[in-house]
């Protein structure tokens, strides 16, 4: 068994501020050492951060992994950020970051990004002169693309040094080993840097091997020696913040929690350069959204102290799934889009103008053009519906509209009241583009909305409206063609009227 020493897990740590240390003296390794010279990276932390043994390490590990449910998005995960200390704190957490993965994938190169808690240099080191081992065995670290990096741009350089008795990514190494089953490289980069502007560098430098698909593992704790209940609300709000994939506002939680004067708190993010080049490269990817999985501190450990903790976050990127519609909104999100309906309805009710809104303050997909109805319901009756097809601006900016014309310009209700939107619900359905279908067979009740168009006449019913009803498929089409298209209850047979399909995410408060 392992010795457990808090002094050594958790004292080393004050230094993920990255302290302004000297740099060691200039390496006498050589950039590119022939290939039977290797010099591989030999654990620095083994027996302290985590069991010195295959048999006690492969045990831990099982361990952790045992208490796990496989998730159903595996497959679709790009990146995991995970926690760095030793693994009777943290390990839990880490166990379900990588959980994240699908262990039967072919990851081909692992990029692994850390930061240095030794050493403050500029840009970031990457090992180039050999692999990487631990008592799991060797894995290989990917020298061709490794050698590239490091010559490709001064932000990023070849001095092994900073590596040899780093434990950032060195701890994250024996899990992709013990969960993936399929033979992997890694490309190990350790930051120097506390510049955003820097990290912005490398991340531009690193971007092609994300768009590629290449996995990315990050290396950080949270939160740096608050009590117990104060780490609990810093580390939310940083994770918070990374949830938003907006760099701007991680660097701003960052920067403000260590305004607050939350006692003993040194840092909100540990390595958060690691995370913040992360995010710098998945910026404005409205493709892929971040996801909280697990949160744990060192004072749920029967080893932590409750007055002086550290915080772990399991994180992952996940690429979303637009297999049934254009937009895949996490609860955040919907949540978001909801609140902007409410309040631009409330403010226009008021004042008679939409309520301006600056894109910085929406998330990236809310950007994204899309088509959108706006329903409002009152004790579960329809109190006004209004939306807009054409996919010709924002999404935020088409509910904006749609929420002030279903609130005020439905002709078949009167406008609303502030006074009686307490009691009304907001509910959203955020639009596929419509196609033209040649069969009724095609419509799926309950998948597909209807839209009949028959000369200068249309009329459209919402996917949902075939389930709140429970009509049959000719039902459906016919109170459309009749009451909404007034084309008659046959008219959608005509030869002249066309049917288009679309789907739509609906959800609502």
């Amino acid at each position: 068994m392992y010795h457990v020493k808090v002094h050594i897990l958790i004292i080393p740590m004050l230094l993920c501020l990255i302290a302004r240390c000297n740099s060691p003296s200039n390496p006498t390794f050589s950039m590119n050492p022939p290939d039977s010279n290797l010099i591989d990276r030999k654990p620095a932390v083994a027996g302290q951060f985590y069991p010195g043994t295959a048999v006690e390490l492969q045990q831990s590990l099982s361990a952790f992994f045992s208490e796990l449910k496989e998730p159903a998005d595996a497959a679709r995960t790009a990146a995991i950020i995970s926690p760095h200390a030793g693994y009777v704190f943290s390990g839990s957490v880490a166990a379900a970051a990588y959980n994240q993965l699908d262990a039967d994938k072919d990851f081909g190169t692992i990029f692994i990004i850390g930061c240095s808690h030794r050493y403050s240099f500029a840009g970031g080191s990457i090992y180039t002169q050999g692999n990487y081992i631990t008592p799991l065995g060797t894995v290989k670290v990917d020298l061709e693309i490794a050698r590239k990096l490091a010559t490709s741009d001064k932000s990023l350089s070849f001095d092994p040094q900073y590596q040899l008795n780093e434990h950032s990514i060195e701890v994250q190494v024996p899990f992709l080993q013990y969960h993936l089953k399929k033979p992997f490289r890694i490309v190990p980069i350790l930051l120097g840097t506390q510049d955003p502007e820097t990290c912005r560098k490398i991340a531009q430098i690193l971007k092609p091997y994300y768009s590629s698909g290449h996995l990315f593992v990050i290396s950080t704790d949270f939160s740096h020696y608050p009590a117990y209940n104060d780490a609990l609300k810093v580390d939310k709000e940083l994770a918070d913040a990374i949830l938003t994939n907006s760099p701007k506002a991680f660097l701003a939680a960052e920067e403000g929690c260590l305004k607050k004067s939350v006692p003993e708190l040194a840092t909100g993010c540990c390595s958060w350069p690691a995370v913040l080049t992360l995010m710098y490269m998945t910026e404005n990817d409205t493709t892929v959204e971040y996801r909280k999985i697990q949160y744990k501190n060192s004072g749920d450990s029967k080893y932590g102290e409750m007055d002086r903790v550290v915080g772990y976050n399991a994180i992952s990127l996940v690429k979303r799934n637009n297999s049934i519609v254009n937009y895949e909104l996490t609860s955040a999100e919907k949540k978001e889009l909801l609140a902007i309906a409410r309040n631009t309805i409330a403010g226009y009710l008021t004042d008679h103008e939409i309520p301006a809104l600056s894109e910085t303050e929406v998330s990236p997909i809310l950007r994204q053009k899309a088509g959108a109805f706006v329903t409002l319901k009152k004790s579960g009756e329809l109190r006004g519906c209004i939306g807009h097809f054409d996919a010709d601006k924002a999404l935020y900016m088409i509910v904006q509209e749609m929420a002030v014309a279903t609130s005020t310009q439905d002709y078949r209700f009167s406008p609303a009241t502030p006074d009686e939107m307490k009691n009304i619900a907001v509910e959203i359905s955020v639009l596929t583009p419509m196609k033209k279908i040649h069969s009724v067979s095609d419509i799926q009740l309950g998948r597909d909305g209807i839209y009949i168009k028959k000369g200068g006449r249309g009329g459209t019913f919402l996917p949902q409206v075939a389930t709140e009803t429970g009509w049959s498929l000719e039902e459906f089409l016919g109170h459309c063609a009749r009451d909404k298209a007034g084309i008659g209850w046959d008219g959608w047979k005509d030869k002249d009227a066309e049917i288009f399909t679309y789907q739509a995410l609906v959800f609502h408060e």
